[in-house]
């Protein structure tokens, strides 16, 4: 087994263990691709996205909140171009009729023999040839017995309406940002913003991918949190507005921990870009599996307004408040992967010392920021003291844990697993002098604080 895929099954067991992600629809057999976050998931996944909110939209003047809705007119997803270029390439094995991706596949392969490429975008008959060439068996039985490559759509189809004969053919949205797109009319009008400016959204998203998952790095459905970004192309270089948002990016990223030694840019190539982009680029991080997506940075030009414009007949230009020039903007798009930075974080930070496993996460997105004690759970003194410091940092709005169980080691390195930076401890010295023991999840050193100055330490 190599390293990379014992480290990954250790952060698989882990996550089970303690309640970070399960299998979907686990009592069922489960559903490929599919995962529930558990209690210490949910906390971490809401950090992240609660962390990207604020420092790309609450912090800034120039962007713009959005929610829109998970179904929308089919029109939008044809406008867009989804329903013709949303593709992905199929093969069978004909032995034991294993359907994978044939993208992927051949890029594992690849990556195996030490001739790790890109081949997403590729024609089909390219990529049967390279299978061909290079004698790739199929992953499941071993077998080299494919049938013909082709072509199947991304997007989810759905059906609206109660009465079959009735029922009008839709799609779960394939990505959040034609929700931005068709609504920018909306938002010019209603919050007159002046360019450049941005608007943001988080949600849900689905593809309807054949894939073999690497855990939560690619399901079926996940979370994205992503913004269109328009500005004056005559005004400003496109090449500029990309290397902002290229470093904005990876700051963002570094700030909650991440090493930059971990982190890398690469550029798609022509096939690799979807169809409204003209330059993309990936963040990549090294994850178990080696360097893998994480977030994207795509230029899509006029593109997406452009369309809306032609096959909807609204007026979704700009209007220079000083010149009353009207133009279609250009659109810069950074897409972040809220599962691909959650397992990012899980990877970056697992770490097995002599004695114990400790998750090494930043304070900011752990599940707990701190847990408290009560030194012994039958002394109603030290249990009545430790609810009253629990409830102290509870009303601060710091995520807390409470936990009695065992002894008090057991408890430190419990709350390692979990990646809670601080335990506070209260003992019978705390019944004379209103002092607590900290410890620190690291380095392990304990100290005493006075409860009073407890708030500001944590």
């Amino acid at each position: 087994m190599k390293e990379g895929d014992n480290l990954q099954q250790k952060i698989v067991s882990l996550c089970k263990r303690r309640g970070f992600v399960f299998p979907g629809s686990e009592i069922y057999g489960g559903l490929a691709n599919t995962y529930d976050y558990g209690p210490l998931g949910v906390l971490m996944m809401r950090n992240i996205q609660n962390l990207w909110w604020e420092n790309f939209v609450t912090k800034r003047k120039d962007m713009y909140g959005l929610d829109s809705a998970v179904l929308m007119s089919p029109s939008v997803w044809i406008s867009s171009g989804h329903t013709a270029s949303f593709n992905e390439v199929l093969i069978d094995c004909k032995d034991c009729k294993n359907r994978t991706g044939a993208e992927k596949m051949i890029e594992a392969h690849l990556e195996k023999v030490g001739k790790p490429a890109s081949v997403e975008g590729k024609p089909v008959e390219e990529l049967e040839q390279i299978i061909n060439d290079h004698k790739i068996v199929c992953p499941e039985c071993g077998e080299f017995k494919w049938t013909k490559p082709r072509k199947f759509n991304n997007l989810f189809e759905t059906n609206i309406g109660i009465v079959p004969e009735n029922q009008s053919l839709t799609y779960l949205r394939g990505e959040l940002a034609q929700g931005m797109f068709v609504n920018f009319k909306n938002v010019l009008d209603t919050m007159r913003p002046k360019l450049p400016f941005g608007i943001a959204q988080q949600g849900k998203v689905f593809r309807n991918e054949i894939t073999k998952g690497n855990f939560v790095f690619r399901t079926l459905e996940f979370d994205l949190m992503e913004f269109e970004y328009f500005f004056n192309s005559q005004k400003q270089k496109w090449e500029d507005v990309f290397e902002y948002w290229k470093k904005e990016m990876k700051d963002w990223v570094e700030s909650l921990g991440i090493s930059s030694k971990k982190l890398r840019w690469r550029e798609h190539s022509a096939e690799e870009r979807s169809h409204y982009s003209v330059k993309t680029e990936d963040l990549d991080f090294e994850f178990t599996v080696g360097y893998k997506e994480m977030f994207g940075l795509a230029y899509r030009t006029d593109f997406d307004l452009r369309n809306h414009i032609e096959k909807s007949g609204a007026d979704l230009q700009y209007t220079d408040p000083e010149t009353r020039e009207k133009f279609i903007p250009h659109t810069m798009e950074p897409t972040f992967g809220a599962a691909r930075i959650f397992l990012a974080l899980l990877t970056n930070g697992y770490t097995e010392e002599k004695d114990r496993i400790v998750l090494k996460l930043n304070k900011m997105v752990s599940p707990f920021r701190v847990a408290v004690f009560p030194l012994v759970k039958n002394k109603e003194e030290l249990v009545n003291k430790a609810k009253e410091v629990f409830e102290m940092i509870q009303k601060t709005g710091m995520s807390v844990d409470w936990d009695d169980r065992g002894n008090i080691g057991k408890r430190y390195f419990a709350q390692d697993e979990i990646g809670t930076p601080s335990c506070v401890t209260i003992d019978y010295q705390t019944l004379e002098d209103d002092t607590v023991t900290i410890r620190d999840r690291d380095t392990m050193k304990q100290e005493r604080v006075k409860i009073s100055d407890l708030i500001p330490r944590l």
